[in-house]
């Protein structure tokens, strides 16, 4: 059934004429003819952009490329109605799946209540006000109720697959790294991962990643250089810390350490993508999405399995930093003399505050960020759930900050640990040594050296990420969730 180049009826003319639906097939054949702008019973790729395009459908969301891949059968590259119709079918099997889990009373309308118990059930609390405007976006006849045609006709040509993915298009996630990779990884729909998305946003955020730390690098250095170093007595500041670097090793020095903090964002990436993935599985079990409570402990496990196998670049990583000029030649020459020296077990100092610093972190961070995303949907969000990245950068900025006060404390503890051998004649206390002293000699205060430094960071590292980020995303044809 190829059209009606012969100047018969139009092939959809005679499924409709053996349709036990005819307001179904004339609802599909009308969206036919939309899209089927040059009337040759055809529907190729860029008639379905310019079609969903003109029905308001996000240009970015490669939804057309979705429709064709599931679409076309006989991989011609191009939609007959005969396609377009069965495409259609078992959209609206999916979408039948989907409006019945959201309708709890089962009296074939969603109303704003049961758009509120959905996200609430994902773990995203929005107001009644907010569910309206949702529930609004979709609402033709003014009844302040979605029917099963409404929805239908919102989502037919969005090609979500479940709960989840129609969750992710009401709101909206990004993954920018501000140099403390400690966070719960971002959440990839199941289309992401099957189009092979996922792996770009990935790709995208650690290139983000390592020109963010590089651009800040001088104040990750100065920042580690304090927590060893700083002290009552050296009365060491931001100033007099970089001055004492430069007068050392030159300008080229601020950079010590940058090489292998930048490497170690891949594997990182990687493993804590992969662990957190599995560890979603076992904890979901038969559920269709997870709860904030439950993505905390799953992002805390990822983040612990990923730092237990990266750890030793970590180690290197401050050793590197807190080199002095000649010391080593680099990352390899670095490995081999704390290898003959201290034995592998250096290779694993400061680890347990570094697992022990994820939990607060990670926990802060996420409930942090949820609330503020959600308090400004509230009080300014006029007709949509996506506050925009911007909101977004500001709710992830603010969030990451008071993770990082909970958990700098562990951090500056682990740190002094991987660089013990380092220092000449340094002691080798344990973890509640090590802060049992700093307690004894500094007070609290000395338990937060360099993290001035930290802060000064924070906004550069998240303006370079998002620049870089967005350009990148284009690179790599990313679309916008």
């Amino acid at each position: 059934m190829r059209g009606a180049r012969d100047g018969g009826p139009a092939p959809w003319r005679a499924l409709c004429q053996d349709s036990r639906d005819p307001e179904r097939q004339k609802h599909w054949a009308e969206l036919f003819d939309q899209l089927d702008t040059n009337k040759d019973g055809r529907v190729d790729i860029n008639e379905l952009r310019e079609g969903l395009a003109r029905m308001g459908m996000n240009a970015s969301s490669q939804a057309e490329q979705e429709i064709l891949r599931e679409g076309d059968t006989d991989r011609d590259g191009e939609l007959d109605f005969e396609e377009f119709v069965s495409y259609l079918q078992e959209r609206e099997r999916k979408l039948r799946l989907m409006f019945h889990s959201l309708d709890r009373n089962n009296d074939g309308q969603i109303d704003v209540s049961e758009i509120q118990q959905t996200f609430h059930g994902l773990g995203v609390y929005i107001s009644l006000q907010q569910a309206e405007k949702i529930l609004q976006s979709m609402d033709k006849d003014g009844t302040m109720t979605i029917d099963w045609h409404e929805w239908r006709d919102h989502f037919i040509l969005n090609p979500l697959e479940n709960m989840e993915e129609v969750v992710h298009y009401w709101k909206h996630s990004t993954v920018l790294d501000i140099g403390e990779c400690l966070t719960v990884p971002d959440e990839f729909s199941e289309k992401e991962k099957r189009t092979g998305m996922w792996w770009k946003q990935l790709l995208a955020g650690a290139m983000a990643g390592a020109v963010s730390r590089t651009g800040t690098a001088p104040l990750d250095r100065l920042k580690v250089f304090m927590q060893v170093h700083a002290s009552k007595t050296n009365n060491m500041n931001v100033f007099g810390g970089l001055k004492g670097m430069i007068q050392e090793g030159g300008v080229r020095s601020l950079w010590r350490g940058n090489g292998i903090n930048v490497l170690k964002i891949a594997p990182e990436s990687a493993i804590k993508f992969m662990a957190y993935e599995q560890i979603k599985r076992a904890i979901r079990g038969q559920q269709e999405t997870l709860r904030v409570q439950e993505r905390f402990v799953a992002g805390s496990l990822a983040g612990a399995t990923a730092q237990t196998i990266i750890y030793p670049m970590e180690v290197l990583k401050t050793r590197l930093t807190l080199r002095k000029t000649g010391q080593y030649s680099g990352v390899a020459d670095c490995a081999k003399k704390i290898l003959q020296k201290e034995g592998i077990r250096a290779f694993y100092k400061g680890y347990l505050p570094n697992v022990l610093g994820i939990i607060p972190y990670a926990g802060i961070d996420l409930a942090i960020y949820e609330t503020l995303k959600n308090m400004w949907l509230q009080k300014y969000s006029r007709n949509t759930a996506d506050p925009g990245i911007l909101v977004l950068l500001a709710c992830g900025t603010m969030s990451s900050t008071c993770g990082q006060i909970a958990s700098y404390p562990l951090a500056l503890v682990r740190t002094r640990m991987q660089a013990q051998a380092s220092i000449e004649g340094a002691p080798q206390p344990t973890m509640l040594g090590l802060f049992k002293h700093i307690l004894s000699r500094e007070g609290v205060l000395g338990l937060y050296r360099g993290i001035a430094p930290n802060f000064m960071k924070v906004i550069p590292a998240v303006s370079i990420s998002y620049v870089v980020y967005e350009n990148m995303k284009q690179v790599l044809g990313v679309t916008s969730r």
